[in-house]
């Protein structure tokens, strides 16, 4: 496994608040971050923080990232337009843990009109807990890029 100890952190106007709180959760859990907005709840354009967060990721071995939005999906795909990132759109616990496990994702996305603080927390904490397989799995990630 290796090692993160740095999150990056984003969000526009719908994942604000989430975003405040993850960013103080995460220092709790003994990372420190890195926040690239949105810095209130003033109506603001997605791809605007997903790309500093992606970009970031991309360029270092020891981030990951956190997006969120209202649904998640711009953020992700924003995202997603990077060589080197593999967002994923989890509102549950579970699908973090997969998305870690099978897909070694490196950004989790949450959709913040979806999930509760807790439940986005609890996706959080299993996000970077959890390791990526390898194995069968990493032929499939292997073939992700173009």
């Amino acid at each position: 496994m290796k090692t993160i100890k740095n999150i990056a952190i984003g969000a526009d106007h719908a994942g604000f608040e989430y975003k405040e709180t993850l960013k103080n959760y995460v220092h709790e859990l003994g990372f420190t971050s890195n926040d690239f907005g949105t810095y209130d709840d003033s109506s603001v354009d997605y791809p605007d923080f997903a790309h500093p967060v992606a970009k970031a990721v991309e360029e270092s071995e020891d981030v990951f990232g956190i997006l969120i939005c209202g649904s998640a999906n711009g953020v992700a795909m924003s995202a997603n337009k990077h060589q080197d990132v593999r967002a994923a759109l989890c509102w549950k616990a579970e699908i973090a843990s997969l998305a870690r496990q099978h897909n070694n994702a490196n950004i989790v996305c949450i959709p913040a009109r979806f999930v509760s603080i807790d439940e986005a927390k609890e996706i959080v904490k299993t996000f970077f807990s959890t390791d990526f397989e390898g194995g069968r799995h990493a032929n499939r990630v292997n073939k992700i890029s173009c």
